[in-house]
């Protein structure tokens, strides 16, 4: 099918749109530039131009809009000029205008030629402004679909609680939202990473209203509606439309990236992060790891990411929690008059609730149920029996499942790349098995992700492995003191 529609859109390309016949040179130019450039970059950026004509001299070839004419006269004109001017010598320049919605296509003017690359042959100007294009019903489906994700109004930087473990994310975030159109991009891209419930969303989203608010054009998009958006775009064959009108805006940010799959749609990711940054474009990112972790991702994608500012929001401390506490304690009394927590009780929150915030949501919430429906006073040992699966008396270290497998390997005298490819041997089946033991055991990711990060394995895989080893250190002493000691090299 994919072949079918490539080939279609060389046809179209190499007929010219029905405007004119067919050009030999110009479909040899087409086959050429294909082949230089690969289908992604060939399908991405060619399909859609048009030769409208030759004359005196001069190819005459639009495209569809402005800003598809202004990334191909800044990134291929030379080399489109150069291959035209060898398949026709008697083609010496390349004039790349835009075309209008009318039966009759409106000329592109002489002083907007881009010269094959001959001696005093070269030159770069501009077309005048084309009139506005017709748009289809499913064009206009398209734009809406661009608008981005609901942005949720309570989340600006004005409810924003910064820390220590947020205030460098917070400043820079800030720094980019403050910014007017036309300033130079500092961090770009910008990558913010950490646990659940520790406020991304909530800085991004107060990222997205400020920098509407300073007039630049913003997208707040999660990853799973790049991914449904890119899918829709396709299957209506208006990819193109919609990677240009994605990548006509000022701002972009992305949430949840862990979540963005399919070999397609990361490649297709890539190509509008690059065009993005290549155009000072700002980019930020949000995933609840850092790039060189999201092995998920393809690799060329988690490079470029690693080549921007990433920084981690750490887990709230007790100051912080404090504060979060004040504010939901505040806004409970709004609706419940009667709520009013000792400042012991809060503290004790603080303290003992460590783990996001959204579990201190969770403790007001219960605090006022046990208050309001059964009229317990708020106390301490009240707060106690509320909370009690909520309270974590030490905070675990976070271990990453590439730790794990570097550190089994180790003790097992094998390779990473052991554990991680299809041998099915005992010297590197049994360390395997440990290793995936061990990172449901330490960590907090499902048994697909894990299994991903075992060379791609079934979550079942992953299954059978734990249910071995918890069988096994239960009968097997030696087996028992080995996984014990492997734990605590990775806790220490």
């Amino acid at each position: 099918m994919l072949g079918a529609q490539s080939a279609a859109r060389s046809s179209a390309f190499a007929a010219n749109d029905d405007r004119t016949e067919r050009d030999p040179a110009w479909e040899g130019v087409t086959q050429r530039l294909r082949s230089e450039y690969g289908e992604d970059v060939f399908t991405s950026w060619f399909t859609r131009i048009v030769l409208d004509r030759v004359d005196d001299g001069i190819a005459y070839l639009t495209v569809p809009t402005r800003f598809l004419k202004s990334w191909i006269q800044a990134h291929y004109a030379d080399r489109i000029a150069a291959v035209f001017a060898e398949a026709n010598p008697e083609v010496r320049t390349v004039s790349i205008g835009v075309r209008v919605a009318s039966p009759k296509l409106a000329a592109p003017s002489r002083d907007s030629v881009i010269a094959a690359p001959v001696p005093d042959a070269t030159r770069f100007l501009d077309f005048p402004a084309p009139q506005p294009a017709a748009v289809s019903f499913g064009q206009r489906i398209e734009a809406n679909r661009l608008s981005g994700s609901p942005l949720d109004k309570r989340l600006t930087f004005d409810t924003f609680l910064s820390g220590r473990s947020n205030a460098l994310a917070y400043a820079a975030a800030r720094q980019i939202a403050d910014a007017r159109p036309g300033d130079p991009v500092t961090f770009n891209p910008l990558v913010i990473h950490s646990a659940v419930g520790l406020g991304k969303t909530h800085l991004l989203q107060a990222t997205a209203h400020a920098a509407e608010a300073s007039g630049r054009r913003v997208t707040y998009l999660t990853a799973e509606k790049f991914m449904f958006d890119f899918v829709a775009a396709l299957r209506a064959q208006t990819a193109l439309a919609f990677k240009e009108r994605l990548r006509a805006i000022d701002v972009l940010i992305i949430d949840d990236l862990q979540f963005l799959q399919g070999k397609t749609v990361q490649q297709e990711f890539g190509h509008t992060l690059n065009a993005l940054l290549d155009g000072r474009q700002q980019v930020i990112i949000a995933a609840d790891r850092a790039p060189a972790e999201l092995e998920a991702i393809d690799e060329r994608l988690r490079s470029r990411l690693a080549g921007g500012l990433t920084l981690e929001m750490g887990g709230l401390d007790e100051e912080l929690r404090q504060k979060i506490l004040d504010v939901r304690v505040a806004a409970a009394r709004l609706a419940h008059p009667k709520f009013d927590p000792p400042a012991e009780v809060v503290a004790y929150v603080a303290r003992t609730v460590t783990a996001n915030g959204r579990d201190l949501d969770g403790a007001i919430n219960r605090l006022i149920a046990h208050n309001t429906l059964t009229g317990a006073p708020i106390t301490v040992e009240m707060a106690e029996t509320a909370l009690r699966d909520l309270v974590r008396q030490v905070e675990p270290k976070r271990v990453k499942i590439e730790e794990i497998q570097r550190i089994v390997a180790r003790h097992y005298q094998v390779s990473r790349a052991d554990i991680l490819s299809s041998r099915r041997t005992q010297t590197v089946v049994r360390p395997r098995q440990v290793a995936m033991y061990l990172s449901k055991q330490l960590t907090l990711r499902s048994l697909p992700e894990i299994g991903r990060r075992f060379g791609g394995r079934d979550h079942t895989t992953v299954l059978h492995a734990v249910r071995k080893i918890d069988d096994l250190v239960k009968r097997d002493g030696a087996l028992f003191d080995e996984v014990e000691l492997l734990k605590r090299m990775l806790l220490e």
